[in-house]
């Protein structure tokens, strides 16, 4: 499993790809921008809930503070 920073790096290469490109390619690689970014809200949120799921150093990655040991 990944870091939801990891999810969003991905959708922010896809975007990247997709700037060069038009038509149904641009499409598809927006598309799975947004699908990571899902993914990264959906990690994220996991990882709120249920600290201690989250992989070393997510939790502060995701601007929440570290849980009480």
């Amino acid at each position: 499993m990944k870091k939801a920073s990891e999810y969003r790096q991905h959708a922010r290469q896809c975007r990247t790809l997709a700037a060069s490109l038009d038509g149904e390619a641009r499409a598809q690689l927006l598309e799975m921008a947004a699908t990571w970014d899902r993914m990264a809200d959906d990690r994220a949120r996991l990882v709120r809930n249920h600290p201690d799921l989250g992989l070393e150093g997510e939790a502060e990655e995701e601007g929440e503070s570290p849980p009480d040991s």
